[in-house]
Formats: structure tokens, C-alpha cells, sequence
């Protein structure tokens, strides 16, 4: 029969002080040590903007931006104007999404300044292929009549961009 000291103890854990109860996610433990670092280096904030549509929805994403952090927990969020006051009824939940997607009590408050999003990134067409020396002699005849040259040259740039793009297109 065992003792009390030998059921509570694993084989070769050594004394009841020296065990540990059960395996520790390794995210707690570095979250614990790199929070602090983060949140100097405005590392908190980064993460939110980055991922700003995925913690608050696209609703409110197309109508709200962080604008910066402070150390107190106030978070600047810059809105559109039309929206604002929606925003500020739904502060109580942003700050929850904030917070539960971060893991930790970053943001206490919300405050909020109207004024212009940034402008979402535009993606970058390919380059539309070059287009031959006939069409570009066609596209030229057809603007001779046209008196400005910067407007020819204008024309003739637009002109070769929208063969290229119907050739693309084909």
C-alpha cells in the first residue's frame, strides 16, 4: 500500500515543493515577458493596426483607424465623420474586442477624433504589354487633326493603354 507522500508525487519528481501542477502554455509565459516590451516599443499598436479589420468587423473598420496608444490605455481612433456617433455608442464592445484579441487589459478607453482614414493601399496592376509599331502609327494618324501637342501626347498615352488592355483582355 502506498503512502500519502508516494501517490501525491511522480517517480523521480523529487519533493512535493519541487513539482510543478501539469504542463503551462509556452504563449502565456512569453506574452508575460514581451508585453512589457511591446507596449514601450509601440508594438501594441502595430498589432492593431494590423489587424484592425479582423478585430472589429469591416463594418466598422471602413469607418474607424488607430491613431496611437497611450501608456494610460487611452486609444485615439481617428473616425469618419458620417459614423462617429455610431462608433462612440459601440466604444464598449470595441474595447472588449480590442483587449480580448490583444489577451490583456491594453485599452481602458476609447478616445475619439473625427477626421480622414487613411487610404486603403491600392493593389498594383501589371504593366500592360507594349503595344506594336503599327497600332502605334494608326493610334498617331488618328490624332493628327488635333492641334495641342500636349493633348496629342496625352491622347496618344491613353490611346495605347486601352489597345494594350483590349489586346490583355482577349
Amino acid at each position: 500500500m502506498k503512502t500519502k507522500h508516494e501517490s501525491s508525487t511522480v517517480a523521480g519528481a523529487g519533493t512535493e515543493r519541487e513539482r510543478r501542477p501539469g504542463l503551462r502554455a509556452l504563449g502565456d509565459a512569453v506574452s508575460r515577458i514581451s508585453a512589457p516590451i511591446a507596449a514601450q516599443r509601440g508594438g501594441t499598436l502595430a498589432r492593431l493596426k494590423s489587424n484592425w479589420r479582423a478585430i472589429v468587423g469591416t463594418e466598422l473598420a471602413d469607418a474607424s483607424w488607430p491613431a496611437s496608444l497611450n501608456r494610460d490605455g487611452a486609444l485615439t481612433l481617428r473616425a469618419a465623420a458620417e459614423r462617429a456617433l455610431e462608433i462612440q455608442h459601440r466604444v464598449p464592445i470595441l474595447i472588449e474586442r480590442i483587449n480580448l484579441y490583444l489577451g490583456r487589459n491594453a485599452v481602458a478607453r476609447i478616445v475619439l477624433v473625427q477626421g480622414p482614414l487613411p487610404t486603403p493601399a491600392q493593389p498594383r496592376s501589371s504593366p500592360a504589354p507594349a503595344i506594336g509599331a503599327d497600332e502605334a502609327r494608326a493610334i498617331e494618324a488618328r490624332l493628327a487633326a488635333v492641334a495641342d501637342p500636349e493633348l496629342q501626347q496625352a491622347l496618344l498615352r491613353l490611346g495605347c493603354s486601352v489597345w494594350a488592355a483590349a489586346r490583355r483582355d482577349r
